[in-house]
């Protein structure tokens, strides 16, 4: 392993997010966006406009169960080394692919989006969780996904509503409310990036993040890809997890069983392969 591979190892265990430039060549990239673009035009069940009502366009989708039929998703795992950037992450091979999700702001100025963590929502646990977040267009600093080092560790907050007159209203009962980062953003250490396309910037799910808003005239895509590795457990969530969205897996696993399923594709690295 590299010098870089470790430092970034080494990062991700202590910050549970890292920064790569350059991450995806230009056949990587190509193939990540046609996923992308796939994903748009066939928006699954979840497809939805956030913030309705509100300045800007905002799409995103997730979960969709046609896309372990697409090629282009199949052909991004396949042909790309995205698996081996996330298990050099983790020092270890397995590797599962869990579910994407899209976004689209465009039009006039878009809102950011509220500050979360996927793991309030999601029924996986596990060190070997990661977040791949790939963008398109080019994205100012002062537009990119915020995130808080460290706070992988803990606590583990509600998920948010996503309401625009009350960002860190909960969704569910059972875990603490959100703080609110906005009222004292010097009291907490955020950091962003500016991305470029070819950039990735992976995360634990369980790191806090919220995605800057957009300006006029600046469009943002960009795909976030799900994995796990072999040290993740099955767990429930308030309100029964939103996601992955996998009909009967609740009833197939119970918590502390390996999260593992059908639905997940196993993936391996490309010396694997």
């Amino acid at each position: 392993m590299s010098t870089e591979q470790t430092e970034l190892h080494e990062q991700f265990v202590r910050d549970g997010v890292v920064f790569v430039e350059h991450a995806l060549d230009d056949d990587a990239l190509a193939r990540a966006q046609a996923a992308f673009e796939w994903s748009v035009a066939n928006p699954g069940p979840a497809g939805m406009h956030a913030y309705a009502g509100t300045s800007g366009a905002f799409f995103q989708d997730l979960c969709n169960p046609a896309c372990r039929e697409s090629d282009a998703y199949r052909h991004l795992h396949e042909d790309t080394t995205i698996p081996d950037l996330v298990t050099g992450l983790w020092r270890d091979p397995e590797i599962w692919f869990m579910y994407e999700q899209v976004f689209l702001k465009d039009g006039p100025a878009a809102r950011r989006s509220g500050w979360h963590q996927d793991s309030s929502y999601i029924t996986v646990d596990g060190s070997h969780l990661a977040v791949v977040w790939i963008a398109f267009d080019d994205v100012p600093e002062e537009d990119g996904l915020e995130l808080v080092p460290g706070s992988h560790r803990g606590p583990l907050y509600n998920t948010t509503r996503f309401d625009p007159d009350d960002e860190i209203a909960p969704l569910f009962e059972g875990l603490p409310r959100l703080p609110d980062i906005e009222a004292d953003r010097s009291a907490w250490d955020i950091v962003s990036w500016a991305v470029r396309p070819g950039d990735v910037i992976v995360f634990h799910p369980q790191v806090l993040h919220g995605g800057g808003a957009t300006h006029d005239g600046r469009r943002r895509r960009t795909l976030s890809l799900r994995y796990f590795g072999q040290d993740a457990t099955y767990v429930t969530r308030p309100g029964g997890g939103i996601a992955p969205k996998v009909p009967g897996l609740a009833e197939r696993l119970s918590p502390g069983d390996p999260f593992r399923d059908p639905a997940f594709p196993a993936l391996g690295t490309t010396e694997q392969r």
